[in-house]
């Protein structure tokens, strides 16, 4: 994908129209994208800066840019739900991926969470992904082979369950989106590197439930913390200031913790649980 700010043969370009309908496609020499009024050729495509305003032959006219990972994404074929951009950019804050990280994943999904993955570690870092599902490892392939225009150098993908796979290395990051993520907890403390973070993202409060209290069980991990990321978004018309009616609301929560050091125990959380927060006693 370009990043010389002009457009080139093989970038993938997104057109929007006066009403904020967004289109894609990729720019192949020779070809041309048709609309209802009018059509626009590729060619004349090639070597115009981005931001750019174009025009089908029919006076059509479109604004034109390298789309963001964001755009991509959401725009991307889908063989399962998606982790949002808005989680995807939590995660990668909350974990803390970094240049030269070396993170295992487990359900890969569409992709769309590798695509920031690798973006984050960069060339020095590495994203060993794990999905059970075969077609949906062939669909997130071909999706981030499309992103980065080649298959990147520092992508595993192997298909199985994370739970059955042999590591032979120590990872930075563990981080999980799958139904059972807590039957991976004793698996994420063999290969994490002390001080290593383990995140994993969950739809519903009973995943998230069995996920903290397995973390809290299997004693080699800091006191779990949740969230969830609510976005709203704004209209802005001269004075007319308020929020939008549409939201992205409750898509999942986040819940991460830390490796502890080899042999050191967990020092307790010291506070008072809430009633009836583990069932009623029996007198």
């Amino acid at each position: 994908m370009s990043k010389s700010g002009y457009f080139q043969a093989g970038d993938r370009i997104q057109l929007t129209d006066p009403k904020g309908k967004l289109y894609s496609f990729t720019i192949t020499p020779g070809k041309e994208w048709h609309t209802h009024k009018g059509w626009i050729t590729h060619d004349d495509l090639i070597g115009l800066p981005e931001g750019s305003v174009v025009s089908t032959t029919a006076g059509l006219k479109f604004t034109a840019f390298i789309p963001l990972l964001a755009d991509y994404v959401l725009s991307m074929p889908r063989g399962a739900t998606i982790v949002y951009p808005k989680d995807a950019a939590m995660i990668i804050g909350v974990a803390d991926i970094y240049p030269g990280a070396r993170v295992l994943e487990a359900g890969v999904g569409s992709g769309a969470l590798t695509l920031s993955l690798l973006r984050a570690v960069g060339s020095t870092g590495s994203v060993h992904s794990v999905e059970r599902r075969q077609d949906f490892a062939d669909n997130a392939s071909a999706n981030i082979e499309n992103y980065f225009g080649q298959r990147p150098s520092h992508w595993r993908l192997d298909v199985g369950s994370v739970q059955d796979q042999d590591f032979t290395q120590e990872y930075d990051r563990v981080i999980l989106d799958m139904l059972a993520p807590w039957e991976c907890i004793e698996m994420a403390a063999k290969v994490l590197r002390p001080g290593g973070v383990f995140l994993a993202y969950v739809a519903t409060t009973t995943q998230l439930s069995a996920t903290a209290e397995a973390i809290k069980e299997d004693g080699h991990f800091t006191e779990p913390e949740s969230s969830e990321t609510i976005v709203r978004g704004w209209h802005h018309e001269g004075l007319a200031v308020r929020p939008q009616q549409r939201m992205i609301g409750h898509t999942g929560f986040l819940i991460h913790s830390r490796r502890m050091a080899p042999g050191v125990e967990v020092l307790a959380r010291r506070r008072r649980p809430a009633k009836g927060a583990y069932g009623v006693a029996e007198e």
